[in-house]
């Protein structure tokens, strides 16, 4: 255990040095800030409460920006640290490769845990401060979103890390990073509506349908922000689909907690029988 945290904390202080995850950081904050202000304008008129608006809008902020974010600083946490030898350097000490593996992913999953915390949390200050009335339940439902980001944050790391273990090239696994986020971001869920439309309701019934929405962590996180409190269903539009949906909020998280269990478990796999 002092292993993986000696290894976390020194992925942390290289992130933290980092300029362009102090810069991530400084843009989700600008950008939570914006939609919590921009967002909570029209709540007088529509009767509709502020943090419900923030976590409409912040929760299709997260979907396209925090996966990207989390893939660019973990695919090249493997093969970039063996193309500059680093990586034979720290495994000459007495170390096993999988607590190698996992600190590394601790300390960068941290790194997105904070930058989504002070991000998001700055806009629920804001909206704190402003003294607009706001109940129990609407800070439960802003918490369980900027929860959900993180375990979201954390299962694209994990994706990152599986691409750093499978290719021996930084550029490959950049490519390959690049298409996990096209895929489950933008390509999945249009090939899904396709899919639904050819079909026609034939074959794909509503079992068959949750279970495809569970296989992407983008659409897990999507149905326990919109579906899983009823003031933001209601804002959110999707009361409808809340009422169909199968899954529990404890559900979900699970499949998201899955997403980043899987991928790391492969890439644990993988990195332990890699020639280095």
């Amino acid at each position: 255990m002092n292993t993986l945290l000696i290894i976390a904390v020194k992925e942390i202080r290289d992130g933290l040095r980092n300029r362009w995850v102090v810069a991530t950081t400084l843009l989700m904050a600008a950008l939570a800030l914006s939609m919590s202000f921009l967002g909570a304008a029209p709540t007088g008129s529509v009767g509709v409460g502020p943090v419900e608006v923030t976590i409409v809008s912040l929760s299709s902020l997260t979907i396209f920006l925090l996966p990207l974010i989390a893939l660019l600083l973990s695919f090249d946490a493997v093969v970039g640290e063996i193309d500059r030898g680093t990586m034979t350097l720290l495994l000459s000490y007495p170390v096993a490769r999988w607590q190698v593996l996992l600190g590394k992913f601790l300390g960068h999953a941290a790194i997105i845990a904070f930058a989504t915390v002070l991000g998001y949390g700055s806009a629920g200050a804001a909206l704190f401060l402003s003294g607009a009335e706001i109940g129990p339940e609407s800070w439960r439902a802003f918490a369980a979103m900027i929860g959900s980001s993180v375990l979201l944050g954390a299962a694209f790391t994990a994706l990152g890390y599986l691409a750093s273990t499978l290719v021996r090239d930084r550029g490959t696994a950049a490519g390959i990073a690049v298409a996990i986020w096209l895929g489950f971001v933008l390509l999945y869920d249009i090939a899904l509506l396709g899919i639904l439309v050819a079909d026609g309701g034939k074959t794909v019934n509503a079992e068959l349908l949750n279970g495809l929405l569970l296989a992407n962590p983008a659409d897990a996180y999507r149905l326990f922000n919109l579906t899983g409190f009823k003031n933001v269903s209601l804002l959110a539009g999707t009361a409808g689909l809340a009422a169909q949906v199968q899954f529990s909020g404890t559900a979900l998280l699970a499949a998201l907690a899955a997403w980043v269990a899987a991928p790391l478990a492969l890439a644990v796999l993988l990195f332990s029988r890699k020639q280095i």
